[in-house]
């Protein structure tokens, strides 16, 4: 019996030592296996593995950048990547915490791979396996995720490897940036930066603890966990309360913050980022075609002789244009317009114009504009791309569609959807009034705002540079400082308001031209101070009979003109049609004491390494003395002292009680020197207001689409009514700011000046008779 035992029990023990051998032999075989397989991964057996070339630069999308002069992200080109990378730095230390306690607490424990955490998830017991290292290995080099469980298992294998050699090329502080930089939080919030200021309209280094703890919580799955109410806002905040969970599991808050942030909501200031909306839209459309241009040239390209892609090479565009300044401009340009509409809306509704939103047009007139502006618009470019007949295109405009239109609605742009006929969309859309407003530094060039509309989803035409409008009154400064040059004359010096034909053929005029003025009144005389204030055509006329009209083309052409005028004697009176890029270039030379400097908008372009790739050179040239400019800025004062901008001053609006506060009752208050010009063209169609002071000079324009959509009377339809009170706005917002020291002292007076500007001495006409609706509307009926 007792052998018999002794037997089975050495039969036991071989068995026992049989089953330890086999388990040597399977764990042996299974590490040869696994490094066996990390050799093949490693080899490139398993499929492509990066070199080193690509573990140093991998190969990301960038989105460009636009900057604006004091430091602020405007926008930024991109196709599909809205991403700017940022620095470890620029990550506040809780977003970083709340990463590590979420997804790899023993991250500064391991070397790309938690063997700990593999272990655990290969037994079962629960966690992730993956480290942060690995995630990025997957984002950066894992182009899509395999539903096969044995390719994707290879994946893996390859995943790790790269893991490993990320570990050996960057620090922890750089993978980690990487992996912000790199993931995609949805609704084009491409990398951290983009995130934060789309969910928050923050930078990243003002994210607070809940904001950080609700973005590391999108990084378990950004499509399910995405904050927009019509996806999952419940499950995002249920998921970041995880993370602060997570947080305070790992001692990186107090159990008392947790249980207050996990109680809070949200909170989001979803902002996005798109061509479409967001500050200094048309100002970023007229850079994306400087872009364009720029890539062009044979000069900017890169060492290896490629374009640069202003989509994806993540270059950074340095701009002149102030954000503070511009979103001052856009705020403006949202408190005036609305009220400005409802008052068009007002005089032209269908019993008080049948018409509307047309004047002096009859129906056939009506039908072929729009009819024009058929063949011109994207709705016919697409469906004739379609292969469809003219006849088919034509119908399709009237036949209602589901569309979605602009609106003014509680004083803000907005949208509302509706069903319309795509011909009453686009009679509804000439109906509507637009901006266009720049601002800029005469010494410098520099353009400080840019607002080409109101809204360039709806409105794409940029009113800034591409439009060209009749500029009525605004041009006569350019004729009076024609007539100082030429002739020395002095505000002071004084000429009758009665009056004058011009005699055909004396200037190539293929007929007399008789000028009127628009009040009517002829008696009398004016210095030229009170005449340009008044904006008494028949001095004009007198003093372009004096000096002729080449003269005066060859004055616009030096202060920046670019259009082609034609030199005849109407043009004394604003018949050329100009943009208010060019009007306000050309007043900055007689604010900068007669030098015109260039317009600048992009001052340096560097690319993603901070390699400058592109440094402005300022342009500029002397075009008037430093006297004839003064003088001309001197008489321009005597616009906002006594003539159709007096509404600027501080008393103004109060004693105005017939006009309706709806348009005209801002109180200004300004008391500081300002020299400008308004400027009001035939039927009303066009109001301008060209305002200076010493460092800042702005224009703006006011019209409809087509000419023929206008207000009734002066009353409204005038430029100081229409265009200036967005710079009165303007200006008001700029002065409160004190940083942006925009200034109040008076315009430097030469120290030579000769000419005399004190006219002590009334002359013996009366004071202009009406210095709240200005006399400056434009007759070219004789012309």
């Amino acid at each position: 019996m007792a052998k018999k035992k002794e037997t089975t029990n050495k039969v036991r023990a071989v068995d026992f030592s049989k089953y330890i051998r086999w388990f040597w032999i399977l764990f042996v075989s299974g590490i040869l296996v696994f490094i066996l397989l990390f050799l093949l991964a490693s080899w490139g057996a398993l499929g492509e593995m990066p070199d080193h070339t690509r573990l140093e630069n991998p190969e990301t999308n960038l989105a460009t950048e636009i900057i604006s002069s004091d430091g602020k992200t405007l926008g930024k080109f991109y196709f599909n990547d809205n991403r700017t990378p940022v620095a470890y730095e620029d990550l506040p230390e809780h977003l970083v915490n709340a990463l590590i306690a979420t997804e790899d607490i023993r991250y500064y424990k391991h070397s790309g791979i938690d063997s700990r955490g593999t272990l655990r998830a290969l037994l079962g017991g629960g966690g992730g396996a993956s480290t942060i290292t690995q995630q990025l290995a997957k984002q950066l080099f894992t182009k899509q995720v395999s539903k096969n469980k044995f390719e994707r298992a290879f994946q893996k294998v390859k995943e790790w490897v790269i893991a490993i050699r990320l570990e050996r090329q960057y620090t922890k502080e750089e993978i980690i940036t990487q992996y912000f930089n790199i993931y995609d939080f949805g609704n084009y919030g491409d990398g951290i930066r983009s995130a934060a200021r789309i969910y928050f309209n923050k930078e990243p280094q003002d994210l607070d603890i809940k904001e950080s703890a609700m973005l590391v919580g999108m990084f378990k799955n950004s499509s399910f966990y995405n904050p927009r109410a019509h996806r999952n806002p419940i499950g995002t905040r249920n998921r970041r309360n995880v993370v602060l969970a997570q947080m305070h599991k790992y001692g990186f808050i107090s159990k008392e913050v947790m249980d207050s942030l996990q109680k809070t909501e949200l909170d989001l200031s979803y902002t996005p980022e798109s061509h479409d909306k967001g500050i200094a839209t048309y100002f970023r459309e007229y850079l994306r075609s400087f872009m364009k241009e720029w890539v062009n040239q044979e000069k900017n390209k890169k060492p290896d002789g490629s374009k640069y892609n202003i989509n994806s090479d993540g270059l950074k565009v340095y701009t002149t244009i102030d954000s503070r300044m511009q979103a001052y401009a856009e705020k403006a340009v949202e408190q005036h317009m609305p009220r400005l509409q409802a008052e068009f809306d007002h005089q032209n509704t269908p019993k008080r114009n049948p018409t509307a939103p047309f004047l002096e047009l009859e129906q056939p007139e009506i039908d072929k504009l729009l009819k024009d502006g058929m063949r011109r618009g994207e709705r016919w470019r697409i469906l004739r791309e379609q292969g469809k007949s003219t006849k088919e295109i034509e119908a399709s405009f009237y036949e209602p569609v589901p569309m979605t239109i602009f609106k003014w609605i509680d004083g803000k742009p907005d949208e509302v959807d509706t069903v319309m006929k795509p011909i009453d969309s686009m009679r509804y859309y000439k109906s509507f009034l637009r901006p266009g407003m720049m601002s800029m530094d005469p010494k410098t060039g520099h353009v400080k705002a840019w607002v080409g509309g109101m809204d360039y989803k709806h409105f794409k035409y940029d009113m800034v540079k591409q439009g060209k409008r009749q500029v009525g009154s605004t041009f006569k400064p350019f004729v009076y400082a024609t007539a100082i040059d030429q002739l020395q004359l002095s505000p002071c010096d004084s000429f009758p308001r009665s009056p004058i034909t011009i005699e055909a053929e004396k200037y190539g005029n293929p007929e007399p031209w008789t000028v009127k003025n628009s009040d009517g009144n002829y008696s009398g005389i004016q210095t030229l101070k009170d005449a340009l204030a008044s904006s008494t055509n028949t001095v004009t006329a007198r003093l372009m009979n004096e000096i002729g009209p080449q003269p005066v083309v060859e004055m616009a052409e030096k202060l920046g003109v670019e259009q082609e005028i034609l030199p005849v004697p109407a043009i004394a009176l604003g018949t050329p049609d100009l943009s208010v890029y060019e009007m306000v270039a050309a007043y900055s030379t007689f604010a900068n004491k007669g030098v015109y400097n260039k317009p600048v908008m992009v001052t340096r372009i560097e690319d993603k390494n901070g390699t400058v790739l592109y440094q402005f050179t300022p342009e500029s040239k002397d075009v008037l003395s430093e006297e004839v400019a003064y003088v001309t800025v001197n008489l321009m004062q005597g616009v906002t002292e006594g003539g159709s901008g007096t509404r600027l001053r501080h008393n103004w609006a109060v004693n105005q009680i017939e006009y309706k506060e709806i348009i005209t009752g801002y109180p200004y208050e300004f008391d500081n020197p300002i020299a400008g010009k308004t400027g009001t063209t035939q039927n009303h169609s066009d109001g301008w207001f060209m305002g200076m002071v010493p460092n800042l000079v702005t224009g703006v324009w006011v019209g409809a689409e087509d000419r023929a959509a206008h207000f009734k009377t002066i009353n409204y339809g005038q430029g100081a009514s229409m265009a200036l009170p967005i710079w009165g706005l303007y200006m008001k917002a700029c002065y409160e700011d004190e940083a942006l020291g925009v200034s109040k002292d008076e315009f430097e007076e030469p120290s030579n000046l000769s000419i005399n500007i004190d006219c002590s001495v009334v002359s013996n006409d009366e004071e202009p008779e009406d210095t709240n609706l200005e006399d400056d509307i434009e007759d070219f009926s004789d012309f």
